[in-house]
């Protein structure tokens, strides 16, 4: 418990005004489930942290940011998706403007039988991206920095996003779920695979990609 203490705070002081380091694929911190959050730190230095947190995954710039990618095993993450794309890609991937919240402890499990692939990236492991199968929605629990539990479902690209992030509080990176043979530099997914939904990558890659 010390030491989650000792390295929240010595987050927020030092990088008080500014962002943290992320941490890279590699390091044991993302390979460890981390921490449940039950009182390490007050509410105040808990408010500097989620607040380093955000400022960190705007920075990055990113959509998700989980405690352990600034080297704190401790179940805590941030979400904020502004979706900024084109409605054809709102509507194909579902992906709508998510607003910021924090997860203390979240849980998620999958909710009816519908699955989508679709690229995704990580600020652990900059500079690649490949296809994550995944459920369409989940139903997920968690608490919020307040203390309040809830219970709420998510659709589209804003389950991706919960998904994404509280596996990372399991020691799990995407890595672990992608279609290997998905797996491309951000550069060459730009250059011949960004489309909308990433059936011409998975036709000619020969991957599976989810789409029922």
């Amino acid at each position: 418990m010390n030491d989650i203490k000792d390295q929240i705070t010595k987050l927020v002081e030092e990088h008080r005004d500014g962002v943290a380091p992320i941490v890279s694929l590699g390091d044991p911190v993302l390979r460890q489930a981390a921490e449940p959050f039950d009182g390490q730190v007050d509410d105040k230095v808990l408010t500097e942290f989620i607040a380093l947190m955000r400022r960190t995954m705007l920075a990055a710039p990113g959509v998700g940011l989980a405690a352990p990618q600034i080297g704190v095993p401790v179940r805590i993450a941030v979400l904020e998706d502004p979706a900024t794309v084109s409605e054809e890609v709102a509507e194909a991937r579902h992906r709508y403007p998510l607003e910021f919240f924090a997860t203390i402890n979240p849980s998620y499990q999958p909710h009816g039988h519908k699955r989508r692939g679709f690229y995704e990236g990580c600020l652990s492991m900059p500079g690649y991206t490949g296809v994550v199968n995944r459920p369409y929605a989940v139903a997920a629990t968690y608490t919020d920095p307040d203390g309040t539990l809830h219970h709420k479902p998510f659709e589209g690209w804003q389950a991706r996003i919960v998904q994404h992030e509280t596996d990372h509080l399991h020691g799990t990176v995407y890595v672990d779920k992608l279609e290997t043979r998905s797996l491309s530099t951000t550069d060459n997914y730009l250059e011949h695979w960004n489309d909308p939904i990433p059936t011409r990558a998975a036709q000619t890659l020969r991957f599976r990609l989810d789409q029922g």
